[in-house]
């Protein structure tokens, strides 16, 4: 029986000896994403939202962290995260309002509110030194500079207007400034107006009283309606979002000038619903580039990257809602969140780090109108 006992325990000890327990490695806990989500108001118990998902738990929760803001369409944070600037997207004499606050922990301070100085403001930007806070104003056609002052409020210093229409009579009857992007060095910002059917870029001289001013205009096809824009991590590729044909333009950026080199549809052979297409987005690598598209469409399209740098469509999926007016990716890219303006909701995909796919996911949590997400990292 000794024997017996003494052979079983080898046993084990050589099985466990070749085959390990699986465990999570000690000091490395599960990995919880968090975002600042930006929707839109219909009451005073709604405005800006604190998102959390944990895959690993199971965890996708939100949690309104300023109620009574009015249209905080456009929310984003400065990199150490204590300070968080919204849009209050409406019209007035002085147009909108962008706010500042102080982050503590969940919890959103306010700290200064100034106008936007144009009606509707649709998009922040703040610079990479994190002086500066770029603004559109859709309806009022026109951006904003102001500069980050003592006491963390900010200082008003330029509006700049633009004006000029285009050929979609309902869309582009006059100026609309849709986003302000600085080039990742912050010497440049560039700005596209879906009415004028341009593309405008702007040097930036801090010691100026008016720091902006215009270097080039690009001019996309007529009726496209640029709207939303994103820089390649080395600042010389621009990726263009035309809103109202849904397409994605691609663009060389030198010295302050744009010129195309792609363009590409969005949509699935055939196709032939009404289009509205949003947010784009890249993965870190820069292999892959993603787009939002509404109207009846209601997909996300990704692009991929070849081996001599040309991109093309690889997937189009349903974003599994309604209107998916703004997305945006992990930190380590694993998923890509989804934001739906009118099914009030916020989904989640599974994507693929070395194929750049997406794949559908149960996570899903109700938010009211949700338009923007923004990723933090703590």
């Amino acid at each position: 029986m000794k024997q017996l006992t003494i052979g079983i325990i080898l046993i084990l000890a050589l099985n466990i000896a070749c085959n390990p327990p699986k465990t999570t490695e000690m000091g490395t806990p599960s990995k919880t994403y968090s975002f600042l989500v930006g929707t839109y108001t219909d009451q005073e118990d709604q405005g800006i939202n604190f998102l959390r998902f944990n895959p690993d738990s199971n965890l996708f929760e939100a949690k309104l962290v300023a109620p009574g803001v009015n249209n905080p369409s456009f929310v984003i944070s400065n990199n150490a995260e204590n300070l968080v600037f919204a849009l209050e997207e409406d019209m007035s004499q002085t147009g909108g309002n962008v706010m500042t606050f102080s982050k503590v922990g969940d919890e959103l301070i306010p700290i200064d509110t100034i106008p936007s100085y144009g009606d509707h403001p649709c998009y922040l930007a703040l610079s990479p030194s994190e002086k500066f806070l770029a603004v559109g104003n859709y309806t009022g056609g026109n951006l904003s500079f102001f500069k980050l002052g003592e006491g963390n409020k900010l200082e008003y210093l330029q509006t700049i207007q633009h004006e000029g229409s285009s050929v979609n009579t309902d869309r582009q009857e006059k100026a609309h400034v849709h986003s302000t992007v600085f080039s990742p060095d912050g010497k440049y910002l560039i700005v596209a107006d879906l009415g004028t059917d341009k593309i405008y870029t702007y040097s930036i001289d801090p010691t100026k009283e008016n720091p902006l001013e215009l270097v080039s205009e690009y001019e996309v096809i007529k009726g496209d309606g640029p709207r939303h824009l994103a820089f390649s991590s080395d600042g010389k590729t621009v990726f263009a979002v035309q809103e109202l044909t849904a397409n994605l333009e691609i663009l060389d950026f030198s010295e302050g000038v744009l010129n195309s080199r792609q363009r590409l549809s969005m949509l699935e052979e055939g196709f032939q619903g009404g289009v509205g297409a949003a947010e784009v987005r890249l993965s870190s690598d820069g292999e892959h580039v993603y787009v939002s598209n509404r109207g009846e469409a209601n997909t996300i399209s990704v692009f991929g990257k070849n081996e001599l740098g040309s991109y093309k469509l690889i997937q189009v999926i349903s974003s599994g809602g309604l209107m998916p007016r703004n997305f945006n990716l992990t930190s380590d890219g694993k998923y890509l969140l989804c934001a739906h303006q009118a099914s009030n909701d916020i989904v989640v995909f599974e994507r693929n780090t070395d194929s750049g796919l997406l794949s559908p996911t149960a996570w899903k949590v109700a938010v009211h109108k949700p338009v923007y997400l923004f990723p933090l990292e703590n």
